[in-house]
């Protein structure tokens, strides 16, 4: 499978200063790369316009969910087989995604999710992973899926799963939708262990608590309007 088959679609919002380091390794590589630019005081089509990128710039902030959403119904429509979602902080690694990917060209998911936790040299700092873990149970609470990183960016997708799961929540409780719609869809499932790079800038970008209370309200209400 050529991958150019391979989408890769990549949220982002005012991250110009590592957008092109991001993105550059991954066109190198051969995949069809989607920077979707969610509202950006700058214009990130600027950083990279001289890259084989497709960019879809959203006129207002409307948040991680919607910029995913936008980018996979633009790879669905260009004829995309696999779709990866990658984040534009610099965090995720280019190996990753073969990883995500190969139980999905082996036929034995549908949806591949990548973990932090299911390796040993993970960096994530402490506070982080104290949030984590217990995000997961709360997540398990209103999904009914039980992940060991239910929050991590990376996730790859077949075309069938891509379909069926279309994100409506715009900000970042899209995660915990995404998994409420593989159970709807009885859609197979699996997680891979990967690691993500926390440098300072990507810690200074980072969700805070705050953030976490409104992904929390944002799920309860998803629930009570189901």
């Amino acid at each position: 499978m050529s991958d150019s088959a391979k989408f890769i679609i990549i949220p982002s919002f005012n991250e110009e200063i590592v957008l092109r380091s991001t993105v550059e390794p991954l066109i190198n590589q051969g995949y069809h790369v989607v920077v979707v630019d969610d509202g950006s005081t700058i214009e990130q089509e600027k950083f990279i316009a001289d890259l084989q990128v497709t960019t879809i710039r959203h006129v207002q902030n409307l948040g991680q969910g919607a910029a995913l959403e936008t980018g996979t119904v633009y790879a669905l429509a260009k004829g995309a087989s696999y779709i990866v979602h990658f984040d534009a902080d610099g965090q995720h690694d280019l190996s990753a995604i073969e990883h995500l990917l190969a139980p999905i060209l082996n036929n034995t998911a549908d949806v591949v999710f990548g973990s932090r936790f299911l390796t040993q040299q993970s960096s994530l700092p402490f506070t982080r992973s104290l949030l984590l873990h217990t995000a997961r149970y709360v997540n398990f609470l209103f999904t009914g899926l039980l992940l060991s990183d239910a929050h991590n960016g990376l996730r790859a997708f077949n075309r069938k799963a891509a379909d069926l799961i279309r994100i409506k929540e715009n900000r970042m409780a899209h995660a915990s939708e995404i998994l409420i719609l593989v159970k709807k869809n009885k859609l197979r499932f699996t997680e891979v262990a990967v690691d993500v790079r926390y440098t300072a800038y990507s810690k200074a970008k980072g969700q805070s608590g705050w953030n976490s209370i409104r992904i929390f309200f944002d799920l309860l209400l998803h629930k009570l309007l189901r």
